[in-house]
């Protein structure tokens, strides 16, 4: 059988995940995991060096699919940030839904020291990344460093935010996964309560106005 010559990074990606849900682990090398899908070994290290980045580049494409479904919304784009973050979770956990088996064959594992998990870092740089340009409203500290470290917490606590709902993801035993939806909703939007600066900047504004009208009758 001639072997199989236009292989894409998605094919790679597919091969792989059938491997470990058919034998439960990892190809022992890469000339196995070549010869059992009919490919040459040298198309595999035209898109990956190692089986880790392969791992580590599903998570990666669960993300670019749920942007690449996005993005084909004619609504999306005029959405506020807080429903185009509710568009992202419920299509990203459609996508995570759809290759269940895998995902729970790479979490499960780990599920107790998700935070630190490796093959998740090309997922969260693409995801703060997401989160960066969302727009998401935040106080006017007027102060570069402060605002540093103002994006940088948001980024942080977001990541945590979808590290807490992949782990609740993975234990949930409800019908469709109706109790992932929930979770998603309720603690997206307690995150932009939390977040809303409308109360806050009205509270700075009183300040600023007590401040001066005492100083001026001062």
């Amino acid at each position: 059988m001639a072997k199989k010559k236009n292989l894409n990074k998605n094919d790679i990606i597919s091969f792989y995940m059938d491997y470990v849900l058919e034998h439960n682990e990892q190809p022992n090398s890469v000339y196995i995991f070549a010869k059992h899908n009919n490919f040459e070994e040298s198309k595999f290290y035209e898109h990956f060096g190692t089986f880790e980045a392969v791992e580590k580049g599903i998570f990666k494409a669960f993300f670019d699919n749920t942007i690449v479904a996005l993005s084909s919304s004619n609504d999306y784009d005029n959405f506020e940030p807080r429903n185009q973050l509710l568009s992202f979770y419920f299509t990203f956990f459609e996508n995570l839904t759809a290759n269940r088996s895998y995902v729970v064959y790479a979490l499960d594992k780990h599920k107790n020291k998700i935070k630190s998990l490796a093959l998740l870092s090309e997922l969260k740089s693409s995801f703060t990344h997401y989160i960066s340009e969302l727009g998401i409203e935040m106080i006017d500290v007027k102060h570069e460093d402060l605002e540093k470290i103002q994006n940088r917490s948001l980024k942080e606590s977001a990541w945590l935010q979808l590290l807490i709902t992949i782990k609740f993801w993975l234990d949930d035993v409800s019908p469709s996964f109706e109790k992932t939806d929930i979770f998603i909703e309720k603690s997206v939007n307690t995150s932009f309560d939390v977040l809303n600066v409308a109360p806050i900047k009205s509270l700075i504004d009183l300040g600023k106005f007590i401040f001066k009208e005492k100083m001026q009758m001062n």
